[in-house]
């Protein structure tokens, strides 16, 4: 067999598809893969280039496939899209992988850490509960405004409406004020652990020294995106972030974002 010099290798959640190609770009191979046979399989070949789409556990996938010697790359989905031929499926998709990933002038996503996707998965997981807490304050205050109470946007004015659900108890109906206290609650368990989480990219950013670099950005602050650059992002997604945040903790963030 021809010496493989390049694998487009699309990965899913079961079965993969990869792609060798020489050094010419003469196909070498075209195999599908079960998920539990991939290491087993680029284990028995020689060190190569293997390119991967940056899409859902490519990142696992490169530490691994990396272990074993290869040369493995990243490339953004949309990058890969202007190399397909024909009609889309595995095995074509695989094919533009390994060709989009030849060209000199690509340009590849940095692997990421266990340890960088450790921290933006509490990011990520601060701005998701920061969302729907978001949505429950709408969704009381919508409901309440029905019944003539009513209140700014924004957390910081729940008092304001929890004391006013109780002035008005007794006009009220009864399922009225039990479905409160359930919202009250929700978001104040919410509230809960998003202090939590802040706390802790506070710790993050406080042991990180690039972190704290950025955080000298006008702005930014650990929940932010003081460590978005950390966990692989670029200095202009941290301050598109915190500027999207920032809208967010405001009331007027774009349809867009987080919905």
């Amino acid at each position: 067999m021809e010496k493989v010099s390049i694998v487009g290798l699309d990965i899913a959640k079961s079965s993969f598809h990869a792609h060798g190609a020489a050094a010419n770009g003469s196909k070498v191979f075209s195999k599908a893969l079960p998920r539990g046979r991939v290491l087993e399989f680029f284990g028995q070949i020689e060190p190569c280039t293997i390119a991967l789409e940056a899409c859902a556990g490519a990142h696992h996938w490169s530490r691994e496939l990396s272990r074993l010697g290869h040369d493995v790359r990243l490339i953004a989905p949309q990058y890969v899209k202007p190399y397909v031929k024909r009609q889309k499926n595995d095995a074509n998709d695989a094919e533009a992988i390994a060709e989009a990933a030849s060209r000199p002038t690509m340009r590849f996503v940095t692997t990421k850490t266990t340890e960088q996707q450790g921290q933006s998965m509490v990011l990520k997981t601060r701005d998701l509960l920061t969302g729907q807490r978001t949505q429950a304050i709408n969704a009381l205050r919508g409901h309440l405004a029905e019944h003539g109470i009513v209140a700014p946007k924004g957390p910081q004015h729940l008092p304001r409406l929890e004391k006013a659900v109780a002035e008005n108890g007794e006009r009220l109906p009864p399922e009225v004020t039990g479905l409160c206290q359930i919202f009250f609650d929700l978001i104040a368990g919410l509230s809960a652990r998003i202090d939590a989480l802040t706390r802790q990219l506070r710790q993050i950013a406080r042991q990180d020294d690039v972190a704290r670099r950025l955080m000298t950005m006008p702005g930014i602050g650990p929940g932010d995106g003081g460590i978005d650059c950390r966990a692989g992002g670029t200095a202009r997604d941290v301050q598109q972030g915190a500027r999207l945040r920032s809208l967010d903790r405001a009331g007027t963030t774009p349809a867009f974002y987080g919905r």
